[in-house]
């Protein structure tokens, strides 16, 4: 989902995304692959990289780290090019995160 509407909203919706993240990699059984995704515009690739990576360090069952490495980041096609002074219409962003044993 969109969490940034506003920069205001940037901290509330990278805690968002980081609890989804950890909801999400909790479930995922080792060897099993998580596909993450983002559109809000307003949060950088980046940094929502490292909301998924803090995800990762909670997602443990004693609230630890899990084992996790991005196998590849994914965004929009081809065919849905970004405007030079519209850096935000780089808006879909995601990850491929591989759960290791």
């Amino acid at each position: 989902p969109k969490f940034v509407a506003a920069r205001a909203h940037l901290t509330r919706a990278c805690r968002g995304y980081q609890d989804l993240n950890r909801l999400a990699l909790r479930l995922l059984r080792p060897g099993g692959t998580l596909f993450t995704f983002s559109c809000s515009g307003l949060l950088a690739p980046e940094l929502f990289q490292k909301v998924v990576a803090d995800a990762a360090l909670e997602a443990g069952d004693d609230g630890g780290p899990i084992d996790a490495a991005i196998v590849a980041r994914l965004g929009a096609g081809a065919d849905h090019p970004v405007a030079l002074a519209f850096p935000e219409g780089r808006y879909l962003k995601g990850l491929s995160c591989r759960r290791h044993h």
